[in-house]
């Protein structure tokens, strides 16, 4: 269970760096709201996760999951360019997830 709350807040980090980019300086009220309730609830799961997980390993999934996401998201919506490079570095973002997923013990 403390994996998939990591995970699923890993996500709602995507969702808060998004909107906080949309916000332009917090100044429009809609990503503004979103940032803050998914920045609240992505804080709180990454919280709970860390009662179970290592500390470093929950820090670097979620740290991982959302910046992957978040450039994923920005490529496919056309606002950062998209390349092979960019494609395979995320793909070995992945990786190194799945890796510590697998050689945490947990």
């Amino acid at each position: 269970m403390h994996w998939i709350v990591l995970v699923l807040s890993g996500v709602l980090e995507a969702v808060w760096a998004t909107a906080l980019g949309r916000s332009e300086g917090f100044s429009r009220p809609g990503p503004t709201v979103v940032f803050g309730v998914a920045l609240l609830l992505s804080m709180a799961g990454l919280a709970y996760a860390m009662t179970a997980l290592p500390v470093g390993t929950s820090y670097a999934v979620w740290v991982a999951i959302g910046a992957g996401l978040t450039v994923v998201y920005a490529m496919a919506t056309g606002t950062e360019p998209a390349s092979l490079v960019r494609v395979l570095l995320i793909v070995g973002l992945i990786g190194c997830v799945v890796g510590l997923k697998l050689t945490s013990g947990h």
